[in-house]
């Protein structure tokens, strides 16, 4: 058994060896100015830096910060089986590949010349030039054949028309808008920083990065105002920050007054990138799920079977809540839960759109999903009784339910309509005139997303908590310091004392989760950090609290082992990490290894019969 899996895992890194090959071409960087690349070094917190040195060695943490800056070089696509087959999903997309004209050379084709040769829209124009001349496989995993890799490729050299005394025009946007831009989007308007004077719609622009730099209070900013003018001199804020900062090179949709003056919209068409990544926005909806292929791992280890009760804790976006569903083949109950009420409609919207009707959505704060007994304190000595309201709805917020009692995908979508329809009637009464403001305010809401009181409407049933031992198996994908996203510019905010609160958090979580679980259940925790504190340090506060907890092994396993040993902290703390022999009971996704994904960890425990 061990030697078949060794052979899966080597054949499985032998695929993605063929993903990251990556032609002398593409790496060659432009010989005249060493300014105009791509290079960023990912800085971090001293201290944590020092603590993840200790956790991995000097050496691997340096190519794991280097790869934490890189986007994967494969996209990775979740198919939904219920509707369609890899197969047939694989045949759609060289489909649109061929309409396109061209299957050979991506570089030398251009919207307009699709849009001509084809008589077709421009979106469609767009997923075309997307998609040609990707290379399409279906994974060869048993069990996750439903899984299928575009590849892309990167890094690129790109020529930004750079000379000694004329420098290019240059759009700065902020980080977070360059990881978005690294990982296919284009510039939207919120995310620009800075510009250089005289620019025009349709002018070519290099793309570079603002990312924080130390402050003088010891703490990281940007330091930058926003609509500064850039000179191409010396003198221009962070000028040599931005060395080996630039992501690509695009057209400009506005006037430099135009950027500044609106509140949204695409600034910069992103036509040159540095790393050349497919866009499956509004491709094929309904019948695939853009997904991180070790977040489809985690929903393949909770082993989801037909007709079970099984609880996603925090299930926002809904990824792996739809990928449970879809693998009970949409029989028996999903639920998930959520605090944030957007998030959940979110979901609603995703179960919707995917077909699936076994997916129940509450707001539900994770640190209160157990609901407590009348008279009683001990919640681990109740019994489940399915059919006796193991869940209890705050009703006072809740318009009177349609038909029955229980929360579905379609009553929140068609309350989201009528929302809409609301809002549209408000918006003929308007006025005309918008202050400052009001820009201002809609701006920022852009960068942080709508707040508590800007609810994009639809119905949402809020949950008190759940029995214990009401599930048979609960995910636990616990929000952390997610320090394993890539492409990432910047670690600095993370401190000791943060990471060491996140994994505080986590504990708390992990302890309504195990209540949750009946006898014989089985619960999986993961996250997507590289953080031993909030994963085997995890692992470790469980087993020994929890004496009925065990870890359990994983189908597939993929992933590399866990990280043994333990920290001790400068005021006498000591973290422990995994014992020998537990570090194969868990699956830890490292970005620098030759899977190229994110940083991610799985744990899967089986719960034993609990003291009464």
């Amino acid at each position: 058994m061990k030697k078949k899996g060794r052979d899966l895992l080597e054949a499985f890194r032998k695929t993605f060896l063929t993903l990251q090959n990556r032609t002398p071409r593409q790496i060659k960087m432009d010989a005249s100015s060493e300014r105009y690349c791509y290079n960023p070094i990912l800085r971090w917190n001293p201290q944590v830096e020092d603590y993840f040195i200790k956790a991995y060695g000097s050496l691997h943490f340096a190519q794991i910060s280097k790869a934490l800056t890189h986007p994967s070089c494969y996209s990775c696509i979740r198919v939904n089986t219920l509707k369609t087959t890899s197969d047939a999903v694989i045949e759609k997309l060289q489909e649109i590949m061929r309409k396109s004209g061209s299957e050979n050379d991506v570089e030398d084709i251009s919207i307009e010349e699709i849009k001509a040769n084809n008589s077709i829209d421009l979106d469609m124009a767009e997923k075309q030039l997307c998609l040609q001349n990707w290379s399409i496989s279906k994974c060869q995993i048993p069990g996750l054949e439903y899984v299928v890799f575009v590849k892309g490729s990167g890094p690129h050299a790109v020529d930004y028309g750079y000379a000694p005394d004329k420098p290019p025009k240059e759009v700065l946007v902020s980080r977070k808008c360059a990881e978005a831009v690294l990982r296919g989007a284009q510039v939207y308007v919120p995310g620009v920083m800075a510009c250089s004077a005289h620019v025009e719609e349709g002018d070519a622009v290099a793309v570079s990065v603002a990312v924080e730099q130390p402050a003088p209070d010891g703490g990281w900013g940007l330091g930058i105002t926003r609509g500064t003018v850039l000179q191409g001199l010396q003198t221009d804020p962070y000028y040599f920050e931005r060395n080996g900062l630039y992501i690509g090179q695009g057209t400009t949709m506005l006037s430099r007054a135009g950027i500044f003056r609106a509140s949204q919209g695409i600034a910069v068409d992103m036509n040159n990138r540095v790393f050349k990544l497919p866009s499956f926005h509004d491709v094929l909806e309904g019948e695939i799920f853009l997904q991180n292929l070790p977040s489809i791992v985690a929903a393949h280890a909770l082993d989801p079977q037909k007709g079970e009760r099984i609880l996603d804790m925090c299930a926002a976006p809904g990824g792996k809540t739809t990928a449970i569903a879809v693998l009970m083949k949409d029989e028996g109950e999903v639920i998930a839960a959520d605090r944030s009420h957007n998030k959940v409609m979110d979901i609603q919207k995703l179960a919707a759109e995917m077909g699936l009707t076994c997916i129940t959505t509450y707001k539900l704060d994770a640190l209160k999903a157990v609901r407590k007994s009348n008279g009683s304190s001990d919640m681990t000595t109740l019994c489940c009784n399915k059919d006796n309201n193991d869940v209890v709805i705050q009703s006072s917020d809740l318009r009177p339910l349609e038909s029955g009692g229980s929360s579905t995908t379609t009553v929140g979508l068609n309350a989201d309509t009528n929302c809409k329809e609301n809002v549209s009637n408000e918006k003929a009464n308007e006025r005309t005139y918008v202050s400052k403001a009001d820009i201002r305010k809609n701006m920022r809401r852009m960068r942080n997303g709508p707040g508590r009181n800007q609810s994009l409407g639809g119905r949402v049933e809020n949950s008190k908590g759940f029995l214990p031992h009401s599930f048979d198996r609960v995910l636990l994908d616990a929000p952390c310091s997610a320090l394993g996203l890539r492409p990432r510019l910047f670690a600095g905010e993370e401190t000791i004392e943060t990471l060491r609160n996140h994994g505080k958090y986590q504990r708390r979580m992990f302890d309504q989760a195990v209540q949750l679980v009946r006898p014989g259940g089985v619960l999986v925790y993961s996250t997507c950090t590289i953080n031993p504190g909030e994963n085997e340090a995890l692992v470790r506060y469980a087993l020994d609290t929890y004496k009925f907890l065990s870890l359990a092994p994983q189908h597939p396993r993929i992933g590399g082992p866990g990280v043994v040993g333990s920290c001790q902290f400068s005021d006498g703390y000591i973290e422990e990490w995994l014992r020998p022999g537990e570090e194969e009971l868990v699956q830890r996704f490292d970005p620098s290894s030759p899977l190229d994904t994110i940083g991610f960890f799985v744990a899967k425990f089986v719960v034993g019969p609990k003291e009464t």
